[in-house]
């Protein structure tokens, strides 16, 4: 499964939302996850023209769960950015 592909995985249809961009289920954090898709073909818009995403992640411990790409945590690589 490709994450930019159009046709969203069967896991996805079951997917929960989740406010603290982890697994509900057991917590573990979105680079764990053993599958993700990005809903791109429905953007949200915001005020200020940006756009945000559904991003639909199936975890290890077998939860589908989805949140909002603005929800995202920042990069841990940003801030090495930011330091050099």
């Amino acid at each position: 499964m490709e994450a930019f592909n159009p046709t969203p995985p069967d896991w996805a249809i079951t997917a929960t939302h989740a406010h603290n961009f982890c697994c509900p289920s057991c917590l573990r954090l979105p680079k764990e996850a053993k599958s993700v898709w990005l809903n791109r073909r429905s953007p949200v818009y915001l005020e200020n023209r940006r756009r945000k995403w559904q991003e639909f992640y199936h975890c290890e411990c077998g939860t589908a769960w989805w949140a909002w790409s603005s929800d995202r945590p920042p990069s841990e690589f940003a801030k090495r950015d930011q330091d050099e």
